[in-house]
């Protein structure tokens, strides 16, 4: 079935779990641009009651944890950068599904390109990059079955203009959050596949939502 449009052929190459986009190419079934991407940040719920204010002891005195909540330590102010290993906090959102989350980056790793054979003719020439990472549920919201992935920024600090649809079974397996990722101290691990055709990848990058967007969150080894 031939689908119109590159946002149309992106969704069916994803359902499929695999495609592949080069830049300025527009009649190609592999997919790949430059894709910045925005989202509103999590927003916090009304405070307690005054009644349960008024006595600490009372169960329901609880704070809760909402999903703007910077439950288990500040939020990372966008910019902020962080060598591989380092976790940050960080406002998620998936969906209609908001919360916050704390996310490590684990590693950065090189492929080879004959792993990227599964892409096709278009992959010649790219070197892929691994982004492994832990993700925490540290707001309490339910987050199930939601997804995350960061990008890869080449070591001059540019873009790698390349978006990869899908992952490496094996070896880079793009898992969402499982079904009880939904309480506080839930977690998950989880891999990002980045490529580039150029300069090395140095960094993994979070720039989701508006204010993260032009000022993300980096990780570097």
């Amino acid at each position: 079935m031939t689908h119109k449009g590159r946002i149309l052929l992106a969704a069916a190459l994803a359902t499929m779990g695999l495609g592949l986009t080069a830049c300025n190419d527009s009649d190609d079934s592999a997919s790949a641009q430059d894709s910045p991407s925005a989202s509103a940040p999590a927003s916090a719920d009304p405070a307690a009651s005054d009644s349960a204010a008024a006595d600490p002891s009372s169960p329901s005195a609880d704070t809760g944890d909402d999903g703007g909540a910077p439950a288990g330590g500040d939020v990372a102010a966008p910019g902020t950068k962080l060598k591989v290993g380092e976790k940050a906090v960080l406002p998620f959102e998936y969906g209609d599904k908001k919360g916050t989350i704390a996310v490590t980056v684990t590693a950065i790793q090189k492929g080879a390109e004959a792993d990227m054979a599964g892409f096709g003719a278009k992959a010649k020439g790219m070197t892929p990059y691994y982004i492994r990472m832990k993700v925490e549920n540290v707001g309490g919201t339910d987050l199930s079955y939601s997804s995350l992935k960061l990008r890869g920024e080449l070591a001059d600090g540019g873009p790698t203009g390349i978006v990869l649809i899908g992952d490496l079974p094996g070896k880079c397996d793009n898992d969402g959050a499982p079904q009880d990722f939904k309480s506080k101290g839930a977690s998950y691990e989880t891999c990002s596949l980045s490529a580039t055709k150029t300069t090395p990848i140095a960094a993994a990058s979070f720039d989701e939502g508006d204010a993260y967007s032009d000022s993300p969150v980096l990780w570097t080894n």
